[in-house]
C-alpha cells in the first residue's frame, strides 16, 4: 500500500546484544531510506520494511530459555526433511536422533522450484519442508502448509519479533512458517584467480559487472564464470542490474534481462546447484551465488590447503535478500515429530550453529550471545548499516510472471 506509515521497530544488535531501533516513520515503504541508530543491523532490516508495508504487527512473546523438546505422541519414531544442500550445523541431526530417539530421513533439493514442483504434485512423503522467500507466499496461499501448534514449540519465544513481523506478510499470523535462515544472493569470486584473469583492468565499482558485463567476462571465462542454476536466482539480479523492478511480473522486462544475460552466455562455463564446491574446487572464480554458500567455500578452500582469496562481494547497487522457512506439509504423516525438531532447532546453541558453523545469519535472538565475533563481525554475514541500505528486499511473482521468467532464463540458458 503506498504511502502507508509505519512505526518504529526494534531490531536487535548481533555483536552487541543491544536493541537497535530503525525510524520507519517518514519513508516511503519500499523505499531504501533507512535512519539507523547502531554499528550493525540484520539483513532482514529491508525484508522488514516491504513485508511490513501493508501487515498488522503481531505480538511474539519474549525470548525464553531454550526448552527440551517435548515428548511426541504415539506417532512411529521417523521424521522426513527435505531442505537445501550444505545448509544444517554438523552434529545437530544425530543429536536430535540420539535426545529424542526419532529416527531423520533428511534429503536435499537443489532449487525453489524443484521443492515447489513436488508441493504442488501432491504425496510429498516428508514431514518438514524449507521453502525460500520467492516461494513461500505463494505455497501458503495454496494451502500446501499445517498450521503450527504453538503449544508444542516451548522455544518460539527466542524468534526475532521484527523477523517475525515481517514473516507476517508472507504468513499471515505466522501460523505455518518458522525462520531457518537469512542471506542474500551477490557476486562471489577467487580474489586471487581474478585479479590474475583482469590484468591491469581494475575491478568494477559495481560486483555484479563481474558476471553481467561483457568486458570482465570475456576476461573472467579463463577462470570460469558459473550462476546457479535457477530461474528465481538469476533472473532477479539480471532485472535489478538493468533498472528494472527485480520481482517484475512484466514478460517484457524479462525478455529485456535475458537480452542482456546474452550477450555473456558464451563466457558462463557452469550452471550449478553445487556452487560450494565449485568455487572452492577452482572450477569457477567469480560466481552469482548465496552470502553464505560464498563464505562457506572460502573455509573449505582454507581447509584444503588453497592460499587463495575467496570472499562474497557487496555490490554497489545491492544484492538480493532470501529469506528461508521451515514449515510443516499438508501430507505430514509425522506433524507432532516435526513439531519436536522445530523446537530443538529454535534452542539458542542450534540459532548459534547456524551463523557460527553455516556463515548465514540466525532469525534467534537468544543465540546472539553465542556467535562467535568473528562470525558477528563479518559485514557479508551480519550486513552493516550502508549495505542494508542498498539491499533489495524480496518480492512476489504472479503465475504469468513466474512463466515469463522461466522462459526468459530458458532462452537465455540455451543461448537462444
Amino acid at each position: 500500500m503506498p504511502g502507508r506509515q509505519l512505526g518504529w521497530i526494534d531490531f536487535y544488535n548481533f555483536s552487541l546484544n543491544a536493541p537497535l531501533v530503525l525510524d520507519f516513520s517518514s519513508i516511503h515503504p519500499f523505499s531504501s531510506e533507512i535512519f539507523i541508530m547502531n554499528k550493525f543491523v540484520l539483513p532482514f532490516a529491508l525484508t522488514a520494511l516491504a513485508l511490513l508495508a501493508c501487515g498488522k504487527k503481531e505480538e511474539v512473546a519474549a525470548p525464553a530459555a531454550s526448552a527440551p523438546v517435548a515428548a511426541a505422541t504415539s506417532e512411529e519414531k521417523v521424521l522426513n526433511i527435505y531442505n537445501w544442500p550444505d545448509y544444517i550445523p554438523e552434529g545437530m541431526i544425530a543429536a536430535f536422533e540420539k535426545e529424542t530417539g526419532i529416527k531423520v530421513n533428511y534429503d536435499t533439493f537443489e532449487t525453489n522450484e524443484a521443492l515447489n514442483a513436488k508441493l504442488v504434485a501432491g504425496n510429498t512423503g516428508y514431514d518438514i519442508v524449507v521453502p525460500g522467500t520467492a516461494f513461500s507466499p505463494a505455497q501458503v496461499e495454496a494451502g500446501f502448509f499445517q498450521p503450527l501448534d504453538r503449544a508444542k514449540l516451548k522455544n518460539y519465544g527466542n524468534l526475532d519479533e521484527a523477523i517475525m513481523q515481517a514473516l507476517g506478510k508472507a504468513d499471515p499470523g505466522n501460523k505455518h512458517l518458522v525462520p531457518w535462515a537469512w542471506g542474500f544472493t551477490t557476486v562471489g569470486i577467487n580474489r586471487t584467480k581474478v585479479e590474475k584473469a583482469l590484468g591491469k583492468m581494475p575491478m568494477p565499482e559495481n560486483a555484479w559487472d563481474l558476471v553481467f558485463k561483457p568486458e570482465y567476462t570475456s576476461k573472467l571465462k579463463s577462470c570460469g564464470i558459473a550462476y546457479l542454476d535457477s530461474p528465481t536466482e538469476i533472473m532477479p539480479p539480471a532485472l535489478h542490474y538493468i533498472g528494472k523492478d527485480a520481482y517484475s511480473n512484466d514478460p517484457a522486462d524479462h525478455k529485456a534481462a535475458a537480452d542482456m544475460l546474452g550477450k555473456v552466455r558464451k563466457d558462463i562455463r557452469i550452471f550449478s546447484s553445487t556452487m560450494i564446491d565449485d568455487v572452492a574446487g577452482g572450477k569457477a572464480c567469480a560466481v552469482v551465488g548465496w552470502s553464505g554458500d560464498i563464505n562457506i567455500a572460502a573455509g573449505r578452500a582454507k581447509d584444503n590447503g588453497s592460499k587463495d582469496v575467496i570472499e562474497a562481494l557487496l555490490p554497489s547497487t545491492g544484492g538480493m535478500i532470501f529469506f528461508d522457512s521451515m514449515a510443516i506439509t499438508k501430507d505430514a504423516k509425522h506433524p507432532a515429530n516435526a513439531h519436536a525438531f522445530i523446537d530443538f532447532y529454535l534452542r539458542a546453541e542450534s540459532g548459534a550453529a547456524v551463523s557460527n558453523e553455516m556463515s548465514y545469519p540466525t532469525a534467534n535472538k537468544a543465540a546472539l550471545a553465542q556467535i562467535k565475533p568473528e562470525v558477528s563481525g563479518n559485514k557479508t554475514i551480519f550486513i552493516d548499516a550502508a549495505t542494508a541500505a542498498k539491499m533489495v528486499p524480496p518480492g512476489k511473482f504472479t503465475n504469468e510472471g513466474r512463466e515469463a521468467m522461466a522462459n526468459a532464463y530458458t532462452a537465455f540458458k540455451k543461448g537462444k
